[in-house]
């Protein structure tokens, strides 16, 4: 272990509704779906159309930006569908799969060197899984990275075990690990939580920099390790995976296959059967939430609360994603809103009066329920206590609102993203929307400055 941080700023949210350490019966769906939107700044070229007959690794989709970058298939079937929207723009592929799974067999060069590595990741689909800072997007080939991040837990509410994630890919996890390596002149930052991580595997693992992290959320998110570790300054560029993706990466290179089999969590109040399964990208939320919801006005989160997407029961699985959380729609009207005391609703400020008998064990069953529309953007230090990082957040949002380059790279734009904005989104007595402000906010810092 070679160094131990303390995060005091943040907030673990007391959510009910998390998953026991148990598998669920695996389950099969008639269709899957690649969701373009879930690749930052892809510009997609459609390579397959309606009817095609495609294998697991066979590429579906090109990013007209990056002509090297593939998104490539996570099952093997037909192409049964393809959906667009408003202008044609590309929403959904839609893939009927076989009934046993056919790969597509990728050669493992004699020559594990950085370009015959970073070609065979291009190839297979699976440099989307790495990603850079500043901005949160696909990573370029052509860069050389400072270093690399591993964030090896997750902080955020309901979020699934780290050690129950990645249990019996110790080999593969070893394996990725030795080729990402191979990536950075720098070292590879493997960043635990002794509170979260019980198991000793991480402290095997070699060609690391192990670090600890202990706090409230947000301090699994990747922007709060690299600031404390190494701050990012302008030019400088790492890039970030998370142990899944490290697994992915091992087994191609294992067994020359895509297998983007993963462990995901069942979360959420609403749900009668929580816990793991194991499952593919893109899988249909009908089939995994069947015979699973208390009620049908629900919230199906494709994700955390914080960060996650409104998928609906029609939707799927976003590709990033490991967690699906159901929550109850909040349609309804709050008699008095916050001026009446409520001794069984949870608030994280003293606005209400339940904090005289909060208890830190109980759990509280939250809703969409925003309590009140969106109002003046006030200053005020209401987001300091959430937000670790040594940035004014309220002075940021009010240089990307105009735009204002100079004073977006003063005040550490270059060190955050949106989900770094979820908890003072949530805290925001301004009902503002926080991180699609940040998110507007990084786009125009890549358009102007590269």
């Amino acid at each position: 272990m070679k160094e131990h941080f303390k995060i005091k700023k943040g907030l673990d949210i007391p959510l009910a509704g998390e998953a026991p350490l148990k598998d669920l019966p695996d389950i099969s769906t008639d269709k899957y779906a690649i969701l373009p939107q879930d690749f930052r700044l892809l510009s997609p070229r459609l390579l397959v159309k309606e009817g095609d007959d495609i294998l697991a690794g066979e590429p579906i989709i090109q990013n007209k930006l990056n002509e090297n970058i593939f998104i490539t298939s996570p099952i093997s079937g037909k192409v049964t569908a393809i959906i667009r929207g408003e202008k044609r723009i590309l929403k959904q592929i839609i893939i009927t799969p076989n009934s046993s799974q056919e790969y597509k067999i990728f050669n493992i060069p004699n020559t594990l060197d950085r370009d015959n590595i970073i070609k065979l990741l291009l190839e297979s689909g699976l440099w989307v899984n790495i990603k850079q800072r500043p901005y949160g997007i696909i990573a370029n080939p052509s860069d050389m990275p400072k270093a690399i991040y591993i964030s090896a837990f997750d902080s955020s509410p309901l979020a699934p075990d780290p050690d129950y994630l990645i249990k019996d890919e110790e080999e593969s996890f070893q394996k990725g690990i030795d080729i990402i390596k191979n990536l950075t002149s720098g070292p590879i930052y493997l960043n635990i939580s002794s509170s979260r991580n019980k198991s000793d595997f991480y402290k095997s693992i070699k060609n690391i920099e192990l670090h600890d992290f202990e706090g409230p959320h947000p301090v699994g998110n990747v922007s709060v390790q690299i600031s404390k570790i190494s701050p990012i300054n302008k030019g400088d560029i790492y890039w970030y995976l998370y142990p899944q993706d490290v697994i992915f990466i091992g087994r191609l290179f294992q067994n020359g296959k895509l297998d983007l089999h993963k462990k995901i969590v069942l979360t959420g109040s609403e749900l009668t059967e929580r816990g793991y399964i194991t499952t593919l990208p893109g899988m249909s939320m009908q089939a995994l939430l069947s015979n699973r919801l208390k009620q049908n006005n629900v919230r199906v989160i494709s994700g955390n609360v914080l960060t996650g997407t409104n998928a609906g029961l029609d939707g799927f699985l976003s590709y990033y994603d490991n967690q699906i959380t159901v929550i109850p729609e909040g349609y309804y009207y709050d008699f008095f809103g916050w001026v009446a005391p409520k001794f069984t609703k949870y608030s994280p400020s003293r606005m209400i009066m339940n904090w005289l008998i909060r208890s830190k064990k109980k759990k509280y069953v939250l809703d969409t329920n925003m309590h009140g529309e969106e109002r003046p953007f006030v200053l005020s230090d209401q987001y300091d206590k959430y937000f670790p990082f040594d940035i004014y957040p309220v002075y940021l949002l009010k240089a990307i609102l105009s735009e204002n380059i100079e004073q977006m790279e003063n005040l550490g734009i270059y060190e955050i993203v949106e989900e770094d904005f979820a908890l003072p989104e949530y805290v925001c007595v301004s009902k503002i929307n926080l991180q699609e402000i940040v998110r507007k906010g990084l786009d125009l810092m890549i358009k102007e400055t590269t």
